[in-house]
């Protein structure tokens, strides 16, 4: 499952990209006014890109871990088909979102609102961004910013039951997003209105729902052959 679980959160980073502008679209926008004239924007971007797919990393790590530590119940329950299962809910949930079509997705931002009021007064002082290392920091703190897109995915990287792949399936979803992150930098005005466009995001939405329904579907199989202490390997 921790296969289809990479190319799955990778898909739903690059299908996210109708999200991103809306979530991140004027973060960056205030970012790239703030590169020094003269100066190459697509490094800065890079930078910051990079600070917060090490950010997705370390959460997908810490979820992981979680999820390792739950797996010490799989003999009294059946922890790990239940939380591909959830995490399988949460594509459909995150799918219907981005397609305009359900937003309960939202409440699940409010779970990180805590910790981002602690971080974010740290982001003033890394500001204006004139340095590659401001952008690279930037971009770190920037990765904790409440998203219920990142949260969703954040499920799979539990469901993993390890930290290692958590990590792994982070970092999958972070290189998803960086081709629309340098994009809405480097071509704002080109790219905004094709991405707000509502075929876009229905299109968009229901390949992601599609990945969510095909993870039940393995979740279901996988449950129906081995029962509750089978592995969560499925044959493609």
């Amino acid at each position: 499952m921790t296969d289809f679980s990479i190319i799955a959160v990778f898909m739903v980073g690059l299908l996210g990209g109708v999200h991103c502008l809306g979530m991140c679209g004027s973060i960056v926008g205030i970012f790239t006014a703030q590169v020094p004239q003269n100066t190459a924007r697509w490094p800065f971007h890079l930078a910051y890109s990079s600070g917060r797919i090490a950010s997705y990393a370390v959460a997908g790590a810490l979820a992981g871990a979680i999820g390792q530590a739950g797996l010490l119940m799989r003999d009294v329950v059946p922890v790990q088909h239940l939380l591909f299962a959830l995490s399988s809910l949460m594509l459909v949930a995150l799918g219907l979102y981005l397609a305009g079509l359900w937003g309960a997705v939202r409440v699940i931002e409010q779970a990180g609102r805590g910790l981002w009021r602690r971080l974010q007064p740290y982001t003033a002082r890394l500001l204006p961004v004139h340095t590659l290392p401001r952008a690279l920091g930037l971009g770190a703190l920037w990765g904790w910013l409440p998203c219920g897109l990142v949260y969703s995915v954040l499920v799979a990287a539990l469901a993993s039951g390890s930290a290692a792949q958590g990590a792994l399936i982070m970092l999958a979803f972070g290189l998803g997003t960086l081709p629309n992150l340098l994009a809405i930098g480097l071509f704002w005005e080109r790219c905004r209105h094709w991405v707000q466009s509502p075929r876009v995001r229905l299109l968009a939405g229901l390949l992601v729902v599609a990945f969510g329904v095909y993870g039940l579907y393995k979740v279901g199989y996988t449950f129906a052959m081995n029962g509750w202490s089978g592995s969560c390997h499925v044959p493609a």
